[in-house]
This record gives structure tokens, C-alpha cells and sequence, in this order.
């Protein structure tokens, strides 16, 4: 795969439907100068994404500044599900910038009250805790540290191991990329810290059969050297974010069994997962699990950074004050954008509508991977997010060009997808806003459809029409 996209403006013809309007090359030849610009000010880590000037987004269409316009399939990278900039969101923040507070510490102030007590009430416990934060790789942070310090105050002597799995993402920070089961990104940590380790994730694609049952990940512990009583806390996606994989249920139960029975905290990393995107309010209620500590991100504030660990009150109430705090927790502004993208989530029941909605993409990615299943080795994924895995033909080894080829075309013709992510950055991945019309659904899966085709059979593909 590339490093980054071309900026040469490709003509592809012009696009004029309810949801698509591509009227210009792309990316327009007025937009090159800014993405220049950046590739001159920023690190080339902040390459990578279709080169797109997005001057606006509303409701599940993006828009530049040259009359061309997007389904999204991206939500921001799963951010908006209640769809971009609702009304309600942007009057609540406007109220804000003219009060105005923009920032207050850990002052109190009476939207922080507000968002804590909703999340409180969504919570699965009654007693359950809420921390804000500003990002996920923060929030991960935390979660860390409230399961390390619980094993510490225990009467276990025994080092405390922090257990996750491979393939996992769950951040960019120090602590964060320790817990990650993606070994290309630890590299530049330069040394391996044993009390983080990680077993294979059942996904059911690329997992052994043997890994799909619990005493596998009993055994791959054992073979570590690591017992129960080292275990400090368990840490799981609830799917895995890249390849949007799902555990096997009987797997997930068992689990929470065994840390119940062992004293050992388990931890839902519900970044990508939370606020109905899989069709449940918190997609490890599909494992019909509680969670000790969720980790949130992404759609809480459907738009500005902010976090939040959720979690019994005798792990979250272990420090005492002024001895766990974060500069921007409860940022005003933020808390005003999540209250209103959450009220929008709870009383359009986006939850059941993602459930619901979503088996219309869930069935357009099944046929998308069984007409091309010569080069899609799977499609996974539940309520409004799915992962078509590329494989190169009749094999198993991924393809990351492959998909980097078809999220290029199909950004050309008005679908918004975001780079390639997953196992060796070969997954096409789907995660409109839950609030899309299931017209606009229906014409970004045939988009994303026909971008397979045109890629395939520019490279000859055997039976396959562009």
C-alpha cells in the first residue's frame, strides 16, 4: 500500500443523485494547494486519508468547497452517530461560546453535572462512577490505572499483569500502545514490559478453531507463566475495531465468570462500540456481560474531544482528590455538544434504528463479500458498522492494496471512506452515522460495490464487469 494518496485530480465523470453530487475532478484541483500545505507543515504520520478538503459536514453528507458532496460512511471515524452537526448540538454549543465559560478546570459547573448524571443513568449499575476526560487513549490511561492500583490495595502480593488481546487497538499513548495487540506500533517503545500481555482474539477469521473456546485463552496465559493472582485487569474491544470482529458469546461469558471468581477487574473498551453503533446502547450488552469499567470515546460528544471511564464506585473512588484530574475534564463546550448529541441517541432510539437499519449494510456487505469472495476473506461486523477483509485471490494473505484501492475509488464516486484499517491495514471499513436514510444506505453500498468492481477489473479480474 502507498504511503498516502495521490493529489492529482482524477476526472471520473460527473455524479448527480439524491445523496452524490461529484461535479469536478477529484480531489478538485483548487483544494491541492491546502493539502500541499499541510504535507509541508505536518509529520507525515498525518498522511494517509483520501485527499479530500471537507469544508462542511451535515446530518451523513460531506461536502467541499467546490460543489461535490459525500455519503459518509465514516462519521468522522465513528464520532457522529447522531449524525454531523445536528441543530440541537450546535444551538447548545453557541449558547456556550456566548456565555460565555469555556473552560473551568475541575471547577464545577452545571453541565458537567448534567452530562455525568445522563451517563450515570446510562450506565448498567445504578452506583456506577463517571470520570470526563479528553480523549480515548486518555481514558484507556485510566482504566489502566484504576485496575493496577485495585490489584495493589488487594491482598495479592503477586506483580500485576494487565491482560488484552492480539490485534487490539486501544490508542497512540504510551500506556495505551502497551496494552495493544499490534506489535508494528509498539516498536518504537524499545523494550517489552512483561506486565502487559496479550492472548489471541477469537474472531472467528484469522483465529485458530481452538482459540475460539475460553480455555484457550486459560492456556495461552499458562504457556506465558502467568496465573489468576497476576492478573490485575482484563481489557478487551468490545469488537476489534480494525476487522469489526465480535467474540463468541459463550467466550465473553466465560470470561467475566472467571474474573469474577479471581477478584480480577474486566474493562470494555466501548470507544468504537458505544452509543448504539452495534444496534445495543453498549455493544457488550450483545454478550449479555456487565462491565466493571467501560471505556468511552468517539460518539459521546458526537463532535468535540471528550471521554469518559465509567465504572463501579469502589474502583472509580480509590484516589483521592486532587490526585487524579485532567486539564480539560468536563471542557464546558464539550459537555454541551455530548448532552445534546445524547438526547438525540436516546430519544430517536438510534440504538434500535442501528439494529434495525443496519441489517440492510450488514446484507450489502454479505453480498459484497460472497461476490467477491475470491478477494474479500470475509465480511464482519453488526448494527452499523462492518469490515470487508481483502485478501489477495484465492488466499488468505491480506491485501492492503486492494482495499486502499477501492477506498480510493470509491471517494471518487461520493461514498467518504476513510483509509484502510485492520490486520495489516487490509479492511475496508463501513460506519455511516446511525441516522442515514436507508436510500442514502442502499446507494453508498452499491457505490462501495461497484468501487470493488471498477478495481477489480482494472486489474483483469476473471468475470468481473466494471
Amino acid at each position: 500500500m502507498a504511503d498516502a494518496y495521490p493529489t492529482t485530480p482524477v476526472d471520473v465523470g460527473r455524479i448527480a443523485t439524491t445523496y452524490r453530487t461529484i461535479r469536478s475532478a477529484i480531489p478538485h484541483p483548487e483544494s491541492v494547494p491546502v493539502i500541499e500545505a499541510l504535507r509541508q507543515a505536518e509529520p507525515w504520520c498525518m498522511e494517509g486519508q483520501p485527499p479530500i478538503v471537507w469544508e462542511r459536514a451535515e446530518g451523513t453528507t460531506v461536502y467541499d468547497g467546490y460543489g461535490n458532496r459525500w455519503i459518509d460512511f465514516t462519521s468522522g471515524v465513528l464520532i457522529t452517530n447522531a449524525g454531523h452537526a445536528p441543530s440541537s448540538m450546535v444551538e447548545a454549543m453557541v449558547e456556550v461560546t456566548e456565555s460565555p465559560l469555556l473552560t473551568s478546570y475541575c471547577f464545577p459547573h452545571q453541565r458537567r453535572a448534567e452530562l455525568t448524571t445522563m451517563l450515570q443513568r446510562c450506565a448498567t449499575r445504578d452506583d456506577d462512577k463517571v470520570m470526563l476526560l479528553s480523549t480515548g487513549s486518555e481514558a484507556i490511561e485510566l482504566a489502566i490505572k484504576l485496575c493496577r492500583e485495585h490489584h495493589r490495595n488487594s491482598d495479592r502480593s503477586a506483580r500485576a499483569v494487565f491482560v488484552t488481546f492480539g490485534n487490539a487497538f486501544h490508542g497512540r499513548t504510551l500506556g495505551s500502545q502497551q496494552a495493544g495487540g499490534v506489535q508494528d506500533l509498539k516498536q518504537w517503545i524499545g523494550y517489552h514490559d512483561d506486565h502487559f500481555v496479550q492472548v489471541p482474539f477469537p474472531d472467528g477469521v484469522r483465529s485458530a478453531p481452538e482459540d475460539l473456546r475460553f480455555d484457550a485463552f486459560l492456556r495461552h496465559l499458562d504457556e506465558q507463566g502467568i496465573s489468576a493472582k497476576e492478573v490485575c485487569g482484563v481489557m478487551t474491544e468490545t469488537y476489534q475495531g480494525g476487522d469489526s470482529c465480535f467474540a463468541p458469546l459463550d467466550y465473553m461469558q466465560a470470561l467475566r465468570q472467571w474474573c469474577d471468581e479471581h477478584g480480577i477487574v474486566l474493562v470494555m473498551d466501548e470507544v468504537q462500540a458505544g452509543f448504539g453503533r452495534t444496534g445495543r446502547f453498549w455493544g457488550f450488552e450483545h454478550y449479555g456481560i456487565e462491565a466493571d469499567l467501560i471505556v468511552c470515546g468517539k460518539g459521546i460528544s458526537g463532535s468535540l474531544p471528550l471521554s469518559a471511564v465509567i465504572g463501579r464506585q469502589a474502583l472509580m473512588d480509590q484516589f483521592p482528590p486532587g490526585s487524579m484530574t485532567s486539564t480539560h475534564s468536563g471542557n464546558p463546550l464539550c459537555c454541551a455538544a455530548a448532552i445534546a448529541s445524547l438526547k438525540v441517541i436516546l430519544e430517536q432510539n438510534l440504538a434500535q434504528r442501528a439494529a434495525t437499519v443496519g441489517r440492510i449494510m450488514q446484507d450489502a456487505a454479505h453480498h459484497i463479500a460472497e461476490r467477491f469472495s475470491d478477494c474479500i476473506l470475509a465480511h464482519q461486523g453488526r448494527g452499523m458498522v462492518a469490515s470487508l477483509l481483502c485478501v489477495e485471490p484465492g488466499s488468505r494473505q491480506p491485501d492492503p492494496k486492494l482495499a486502499w484501492e477501492v477506498v480510493g475509488r470509491a471517494v471518487q464516486t461520493g461514498v467518504m471512506l476513510f483509509a484502510p484499517v485492520g490486520y495489516m491495514g487490509s479492511s475496508v471499513k463501513l460506519s455511516p452515522p446511525l441516522t442515514i436514510d436507508e436510500a442514502a444506505l442502499r446507494e453508498g453500498m452499491e457505490a462501495v460495490e461497484e468501487a470493488f468492481a471498477h478495481v477489480l477489473a482494472q486489474r483483469g479480474a476473471v468475470g468481473v464487469a466494471p
